[in-house]
């Protein structure tokens, strides 16, 4: 049934959704919601909109009504998912442009938080750290769409280089 599935997917008659459609939020479970506000609001800089006691919490940028929201429901005290197993890559957050993604970075120098990656993809710049739940996170901005590689087709072509960090650190 499963492969019967995926084939309808790829048929000519499959089309693409609304360009209009996006993602809206991450929630995020934790294991300390005082650990994980310090992070998210006190390093990263998100907005406090409504905390539910010691157990949720919902954060934004830019006073929406949440881009990331946190809980404890089924994870306080809990430990991060063991390496090799299913479940979230990362949460992507989208910088406006270079220099915002400049001062992300030089907040996580100040905090002590080191990178686990920094890469160029032709299409954006990208940060890669954990949270303190051991959440991946990829802080990025995008270039221009006019800026995206292309092939000589002129069919988008993402690649991934070595980030030149202390070039970023220096923007703003």
């Amino acid at each position: 049934m499963r492969n019967d599935r995926l084939r309808a997917l790829d048929s000519p008659a499959a089309r693409p959704i609304d360009d209009r459609v996006g993602i809206g939020h991450a929630h995020l479970k934790v294991a300390d919601l005082e650990r994980a506000l310090a992070f998210y609001c006190g390093v990263l800089g998100f907005e406090l909109m409504q905390r539910i006691s010691n157990e949720a919490a919902f954060l934004s940028a830019g006073g929406y009504h949440h881009h990331l929201g946190l809980n404890t429901w089924e994870s306080r005290g809990g430990k991060a998912p063991a390496p090799g197993t299913t479940g979230l890559y990362h949460v992507a957050i989208l910088y406006p442009d270079r220099a915002s993604l400049a001062d992300a970075l030089r907040r996580l120098d100040v905090a002590g938080i080191a990178l686990t990656g920094a890469s160029d993809h032709g299409v954006s710049e990208a940060l890669y750290l954990d949270d303190p739940d051991g959440n991946g996170l990829e802080l990025y901005h995008d270039r221009a769409p006019a800026d995206w590689p292309r092939n000589a087709r002129g069919e988008l072509e993402m690649f991934t280089r070595r980030l030149d960090v202390a070039a970023l650190r220096a923007a703003g």
